[in-house]
């Protein structure tokens, strides 16, 4: 009765060990596909941008709780989140980091715009 109940617990490890496969695979391929998807609703710079940096247009944007690319309003934004997650006045090292990189997101974003911007201009006196 022993081996039996080896092999019965031996089966049901495979089965659950092939589930558990199967189910890692499927979130692997949704993962990626996500990613795609996100990478393909950038232009081309804004996706290498974000992985350059590490933070998506969209993630940088919440982080600073900004809607639109306003210049004026980012910096706003920065620098009171800055300055209140500053560790010296019991804040956060890593939420302060966290705003430096949207920051850095949302300035490289405009950088790109102004690129494009200026590009089209040629582009329309040629």
């Amino acid at each position: 009765q022993a081996k039996y109940l080896a092999q019965i617990i031996l089966v049901g490890a495979q089965v659950v060990g092939r589930a558990f496969m199967r189910a890692l695979r499927q979130e692997f391929a949704a993962s990626r596909a996500a990613a795609d998807a996100r990478g393909r609703s950038e232009r081309p710079q804004s996706a290498t941008a974000s992985r350059i940096i590490g933070i998506s247009l969209q993630e940088a944007q919440q982080i600073l709780n900004v809607s639109n690319l306003n210049p004026e309003e980012i910096q706003k934004n920065y620098e009171h989140l800055f300055k209140v997650n500053d560790k010296s006045v019991g804040g956060s090292f890593y939420l302060q980091s966290k705003v430096v990189r949207a920051k850095e997101r949302l300035d490289e974003e405009l950088r790109i715009q102004a690129k494009d911007e200026k590009e089209k201009g040629w582009k329309a006196e040629t």
